[in-house]
């Protein structure tokens, strides 16, 4: 690089070229009405909460730190009456009636379209398992009041928002984070794939950052957009934890003095390095990692509706090029306040051979009957890989119940453009092909991937040569090899064709 600037020096000097054709630097900005509100949704602390196979426990036995549903709306700013409603939840996944049963109350009680309510998830596994089907199990008896109230909150936050919606700008940046790790393992000891770190491949390490600001330049929110599973803690943690999204947004929100939002990006093949551990303070050495990370890109961003520019030279001891910040011309600031909405369902087929629910179910009461033999047998090791293996076919009966019928998956995909910046909220967990893709293509656009949106019956979507290899994520895929491409095609186009002015 240094070469280069030197001759292109020398050419300059010679005259047969500028040294420099570029005066003027603005980094992706948005500008919209948008207001933001959270409110703590931490369950009982003796809730059901049994989100691992392995785990020993049925109940939590306490709060590690409390979880969080936070509401940001977005609308644009001739408020047209068109708005993005996102509740972002500290929870791992729902099930499709849990959801609808949320989406519904959140609607009817805003009297917002139930369309326009993307529920993204932070994807922690230390929030325990809210799931009707859990009912009858120890502290399960504690979940249905406590979904009641989940909707009651989100829904008083949804109108807060409403109450509250003023123009701001919305200014973007990346930063880099090596918390997220490949989880794809070859044990080749064992002759088997297993899902942990692997070193031997690199993982997308970006974090996509933005600050809010109302138009007097009050902060309003800071988001950061990172793709990593929370699976810090594992099935020796019995305490209810958004795992590192908890320290992650206190180290944020201590050095701004606003709210952070966390949006978990495509995540399906990455975790981090350290994980699957009882213990809290990894989750929060884990979380400051990636705030610090954060506040360093949140720390350079300018001020919203501005431009850095070149001002011209001062004579000193060397002559120097000085630039400052500017505003944005009025054509500039129309710019970043164009606004387009998508909401769509990408018709995902099928994966062939998809197993039945009388065949799951059969092969759960095998699992049961050697569980139950084993222990018997005092082969503690034996039951407990049976009572894990019994779960998986327990959260298989409850996902194939509630699949919807016919040969394909309408896997739910909303993208709203923002000025400069591209928003999409996807259903299912796509491996970071997904963002890898839509971000090599559009360089110059920031793209905002919320994964695990919707309810959690797509699965995951991996990509199509890791099908038929035995990796974790593939073999409980229920769309069929070539989804994931077909997704990152369809969001490809409309984000090309979507206007941006």
């Amino acid at each position: 690089m240094w070469n280069l600037m030197k001759v292109a020096g020398c050419a300059a000097l010679c005259g047969l070229m500028p040294a420099s054709s570029h005066t003027e630097v603005t980094l992706p900005q948005s500008r919209c009405r948008f207001a933001l509100a959270w409110a703590d949704i931490t369950p009982p602390a003796d809730i059901y909460h049994r989100m691992w196979g392995a785990a020993k426990h049925e109940r939590a036995t306490g709060v590690h730190r409390p979880l969080r549903a936070t509401v940001a709306v977005f609308e644009p700013l001739e408020r047209s009456g068109e708005r993005q409603v996102l509740l972002a939840l500290d929870h791992c996944v729902m099930g499709a009636v849990e959801h609808g049963q949320l989406v519904t109350h959140v609607a009817q009680a805003s009297g917002q379209p139930a369309e326009s309510i993307l529920v993204v998830f932070s994807h922690t596994h230390g929030a325990g398992l809210m799931g009707l089907d859990r009912v009858s199990l120890p502290g399960g008896d504690l979940i249905p009041g406590y979904l009641h109230s989940l909707a009651a909150s989100a829904a008083e936050l949804v109108n807060e928002c409403l109450r509250s919606l003023v123009p701001a700008g919305i200014v973007y940046g990346r930063g880099r984070c090596s918390l997220a790790a490949h989880r794809d393992f070859w044990d080749a000891a064992r002759r088997q794939f297993v899902c942990g770190f692997n070193p031997g491949v690199p993982a997308d390490d970006t974090v996509i950052v933005a600050r809010v600001t109302s138009a007097d330049g009050k902060l309003l929110a800071s988001i950061v957009n990172y793709a990593c599973h929370p699976t810090t803690l594992a099935w020796d943690n019995t305490l209810i934890s958004p795992d590192y999204v908890g320290a992650m947004r206190e180290v944020v929100e201590e050095a701004t003095g606003a709210p952070c939002l966390f949006l978990q990006g495509a995540c399906g093949e990455l975790g981090p390095r350290e994980g699957f551990v009882g213990d809290t303070a990894v989750a929060d050495r884990n979380g400051r990692e990636l705030g610090f990370a954060a506040l360093a890109a949140l720390t350079a961003l300018p001020k919203a509706g501005t431009k850095f520019c070149y001002a011209g030279p001062v004579v000193s001891g060397a002559t120097l090029g000085v630039w400052a910040h500017a505003a944005l011309a009025p054509y500039e600031l129309a710019a970043i306040a164009s606004w387009h909405l998508s909401r769509w369902r990408e018709s995902l087929a099928y994966r062939p051979g998809l197993p039945t629910v009388a065949q799951t179910q059969a092969e759960l009461d095998e699992f049961l009957a050697v569980e139950s033999a084993a222990q018997a047998a005092g082969d503690d090791a034996r039951a407990a890989e049976c009572r894990a293996l019994a779960e998986r076919k327990n959260r298989l009966l409850h996902r194939l119940a509630q699949l919807p019928p016919g040969d394909a998956y309408p896997l739910q995909v909303v993208l709203w453009r923002l000025g400069d910046a591209i928003w999409v909220g996807v259903q299912g967990e796509s491996y970071s092909l997904l963002q890898t893709e839509l971000r090599r293509r559009f360089p110059d656009q920031i793209i905002i991937v919320a994964s695990i949106a919707t309810d959690w019956g797509a699965s995951y979507l991996p990509p199509r040569d890791y099908y038929d290899t035995g990796i974790y994520q593939e073999s409980i895929a229920v769309v069929a090899a070539g989804s994931l491409e077909q997704l990152i095609e369809s969001i490809a186009q409309r984000m090309s064709f979507s206007p941006s002015s």
